[in-house]
């Protein structure tokens, strides 16, 4: 028998009645579990009785395993016949001291349910929509970077070292009169002006010529991976070799062709070619901002009391989702963030404040779908199921068989409610 008390911040406490007979009937199962194992003197391994187990080892060393069985029986029945949308881990309060064979005993579980929503606007809200439009200005910066993607670096025959050129360069770096490890290189490549050197470096390379030495003043920054080196005063002694500029292609037919583009062999072609990628990207990006604006300002609008636990688990979640990526690089998590330039604190406090705006999006949209009756047909269902066949590479029986159903119908309720508020935008 279960009482329900419903406790703030979306959370409910339930307290279970645990009879005599259902503690016996976890005893019994705690004694199955390790009946096998048991070895008692004058018996063989595994033909021990659980009444002679008890009388050697006490009906007490089961209690740990029973309770586990008998709460996880209790509890899993009392929010099933209560129809609780649970969704974190139940924090269990026992005494155990309360806990005797042949009585009853009572025990609590506190947990985070599912919060109720009170939605707000969410349909008809003012949009400033964005044009598609793409601007000659936009097509010709796109070729401008096709040019210089192709461009090769040629030596510069006369003038000096300007910001732009890049620098081939023997370099070796002294702190107080020692030379430091990780701090010496020969004929290094290194554009000007590409900001990859500690500040102040670069700038003053500005003005040498091939053949010339210089000895270049710098101060490492304060937040520098390298701890030895942490705001440490350096001396550079460097040495140029030669000057690199880039030669871009000139924009010409010859040029176009060279690119290998399907259908695009004149310059024309490619305008036209870059315009229509450009308007297609547009496109898809202001669709997404529509998305991002509707799904947004509705979840403000709503009101709703998340618990704490809810979000720890989205956090939690969101945190094995990075490791998983950071794995498939070959990296830790630690090396991960470090190379992100993020500190644990930081990326653990950024994950919590994205969690809970996830969770509030998704109970925001569930709301909103339910408000509006929205549902998925058969019809729509076995399309998405075809259309992860298909992204994955797999047999459509396959991925039947793989995948709940009801996760796919969820999922496709979930994109025709965001298609819903897109399109009751007042867009201006």
């Amino acid at each position: 028998m279960a009482n329900i008390e419903e406790l703030p911040k979306a959370r409910v406490k339930v307290t279970i009645d645990v009879s005599p007979e259902q503690f016996e009937e976890g005893l019994d199962k705690a004694f199955e579990k390790i009946k096998d194992e048991v070895e008692i003197k004058g018996f063989r391994k595994g033909k021990v009785t659980r009444s002679v187990y008890e009388q050697h080892k006490g009906v007490e060393s089961l209690y740990e395993e029973a309770l586990n069985h008998v709460i996880q029986e209790t509890y899993t029945q009392a929010i099933m016949e209560n129809q609780l949308q649970v969704v974190s881990q139940p924090k269990i309060d026992l005494d155990i001291n309360n806990v005797k064979k042949g009585e009853p005993f009572t025990y609590t579980a506190t947990v985070a349910v599912k919060p109720e929503v009170t939605l707000g606007d969410y349909k008809g809200l003012e949009y400033e929509e964005p044009s598609d439009e793409v601007t000659d200005e936009e097509v010709n910066a796109e070729i401008q970077k096709l040019r210089e993607q192709n461009s090769e670096l040629i030596v510069k025959e006369e003038g000096a070292l300007e910001e732009g050129d890049t620098a081939v360069f023997d370099f070796e770096g002294f702190i107080d009169g020692e030379a430091f490890e990780g701090g010496k290189a020969e004929n290094h490549e290194l554009e000007i002006g590409s900001g990859q050197f500690i500040p102040g470096f670069e700038e003053q390379m500005v003005g040498m010529k091939p053949g010339e030495e210089k000895e270049v003043n710098v101060s490492f920054p304060e937040d520098y991976q390298a701890e030895h080196l942490k705001g440490k005063e350096a001396v550079f002694k460097t040495k140029l070799h030669e000057v690199k500029v880039k030669e871009v292609p000139e924009l010409n037919d010859e040029f176009v062709k060279d690119l290998d583009k399907e259908n695009v062999e004149t310059v024309e072609a490619l305008k036209k070619d870059t315009r229509e990628t450009l308007e297609n990207q547009k496109r898809e990006a202001n669709k997404n901002k529509a998305v991002d604006f509707a799904v947004d300002q509705a979840s403000k609008n709503a009101e709703m009391e998340i618990a704490e636990e809810m979000i720890v688990e989205e956090k939690n979640r969101m945190m094995d989702n990075t490791k998983q990526q950071a794995q498939q690089y070959g990296l830790d998590l630690d090396t991960y963030l470090q190379l992100t330039g993020m500190d644990k604190e930081q990326f653990e406090s950024n994950l919590m404040k994205d969690a809970e705006r996830s969770i509030r999006y998704n109970l925001t949209i569930d709301a909103i779908s339910k408000e509006e009756g929205i549902s998925a047909s058969e019809d729509e269902i076995n399309n998405k199921f075809e259309e992860l066949a298909t992204q994955h590479n797999m047999d459509l029986e396959q991925v039947k068989s793989q995948v709940n159903p009801q996760a796919v119908e969820q999922e496709v309720v979930f994109r025709k409610t965001i298609d819903f508020l897109v399109d009751s935008l007042a867009k201006k």
